[in-house]
């Protein structure tokens, strides 16, 4: 083969990626961005994943409320590759507000925060002024906190202990657990202490507030999740020259004796140098090609966890701040989403519920009754307003369940069969199930192929580890 014909076989390097949600676009930009020739598959007629929005009547609706930290570096870099940071903007300090349902009205609002001090002392004022726990309590987290600074996520004995295990033999109450620990595990995790392996704790709480005086700082969307992860993931996408096709189930993925791979989807059969599974790891394992993996059932090991998210239409202003978390109450979280959604007169309210196994086959009026009256417990706004709608979404299947031992079921980017990777929020990114976790994920999987194609991977954010 001649020097010119053997550049034309090289710069027609191809691949195809199997998913659009957050990991599959991630991976298609990445490959696309090195001048291979990609192609997007996507089963729904969106691309976004399970961050997505849709219409109801003159509402966006985001199917569940979505944040970031300022330490997630990868989906703060994939909002830049799509344009979009400037509508999903952080806040300039964190900031959460805290309501005790329990506390007499005049003590019942606490707050997180941090100052300008450097790391621990940058969360030490609002600790010390935190109502939700006594003195002594706010001392033995602060205990904790240090000793949990010293762990190593990636030391495999943590991923096989429970946090809420660790979090008693450290002297942390009850108390302590659900207005501190819990309050943020549950939201970032998806599950409470005690479901919940102490590496991917760990590794939370080391980052997020026990890094970087700023890495906790919340960031979310002002639009319709679909404008970020659709609309302009899309228009990156056509730039970067990616062929995408929604409503497009693929059938069968399997390789030639030539190295190459074969793709099937109804009337068209795709051939690629590279394949990259971004699905939900039970989709993934049906479409393995046999030896692909050690072990392939180990995807079916793992678990997964629900989210719900109630949301409230009230004819009037009833909250004030942009979001609150809650104690007492089964309410978790709260977000105003009235300029997102559309909304021209009143207020939209969406309530994040994580870890919700008990509640996510519930009836939509038993949940109108148990949370109409928690919201007037936690927001005097609330009573003498009207309901103008109120409805539910749900995510059965929302996230991994991180529960221990979760760590050695979740395979890398790199399968047994040359030219098949994996990615996906559930693989080893040493993250818990979020989009940070779904952005790393997909450039791991294109940093491995580009690799093996011989192309250069000089654009990748340097922001992951990747577990082979």
């Amino acid at each position: 083969m001649s020097e010119v014909q053997e550049a034309a076989a090289d710069s027609a390097r191809s691949a195809v990626v199997i998913g659009g949600g957050l990991a599959g676009i991630t991976a298609a930009l990445a490959l696309a961005d090195a001048g291979v020739r990609v192609t997007l598959l996507e089963g729904r007629p969106r691309l976004g994943g399970l961050a997505f929005s849709f219409r109801r009547g003159d509402l966006t609706v985001d199917n569940g409320q979505h944040v970031y930290l300022r330490c997630c570096t990868a989906y703060r870099w994939f909002l830049d590759r799509i344009d979009a940071a400037a509508l999903a903007p952080l806040q300039d300090r964190l900031d959460v507000p805290v309501l005790d349902a329990r506390a007499p009205v005049g003590r019942r609002l606490g707050r997180i925060g941090r100052g300008p001090l450097p790391v621990p002392l940058h969360l030490a004022r609002s600790l010390a002024t935190y109502p939700h726990l006594s003195l002594a309590e706010r001392a033995r987290v602060g205990r904790a906190a240090l000793a949990l600074k010293g762990l190593d996520p990636a030391d495999p004995a943590l991923d096989d202990r429970s946090f809420g295990d660790w979090l008693a033999a450290h002297g942390q109450s009850r108390r302590a657990v659900e207005a501190l620990w819990d309050l943020v595990g549950v939201a970032t995790l998806n599950a409470v202490a005690g479901d919940c392996s102490l590496a991917l704790a760990a590794m939370v709480f080391r980052t997020g507030l026990l890094s970087d005086p700023g890495a906790a700082d919340i960031g979310w969307a002002r639009v319709p999740l679909g404008d970020l992860h659709d609309t302009l993931a899309r228009k990156a996408l056509d730039s970067a020259g990616v062929r995408t096709e929604t409503r497009t189930r693929v059938t069968s993925v399997s390789p030639h004796e030539n190295g190459r791979w074969s793709v099937r989807v109804p009337g068209e059969r795709i051939e690629a140098d590279a394949v990259v599974l971004a699905v939900p790891q039970r989709e993934a394992h049906d479409l393995l090609p046999e030896g692909a993996l050690d072990a392939p059932e180990r995807l079916l090991e793992i678990g997964t966890a629900p989210i719900l998210n109630v949301h409230v239409v009230y004819d009037r202003t009833v909250l004030t701040a942009s979001f609150f978390a809650a104690l007492g109450s089964p309410v978790q979280w709260v977000f105003d989403r009235t300029a997102a959604s559309g909304l021209r007169a009143g207020q939209y309210l969406a309530l994040s519920q994580s870890a919700a196994a008990d509640e996510i086959d519930e009836p939509v009026s038993a949940l109108r009754e148990r949370y109409l009256p928690e919201l007037e417990r936690l927001l005097p706004g609330t009573r003498g307003a009207t309901v103008t709608d109120f409805f539910v979404t749900r995510e059965r299947t929302a996230t991994f369940a991180p529960a221990p031992g979760v760590g050695r079921l979740r395979p890398g980017a790199r399968t047994k069969a040359p030219g098949l990777y994996l990615a996906g929020a559930w693989t080893a990114t040493g993250w818990p199930a979020t989009m940070e976790s779904a952005v790393r994920s997909g450039v791991g999987a294109a940093d491995a192929a580009l690799g093996a194609l011989g192309r250069s991977r000089d654009h990748l954010p340097g922001v992951f580890e990747e577990a082979a």
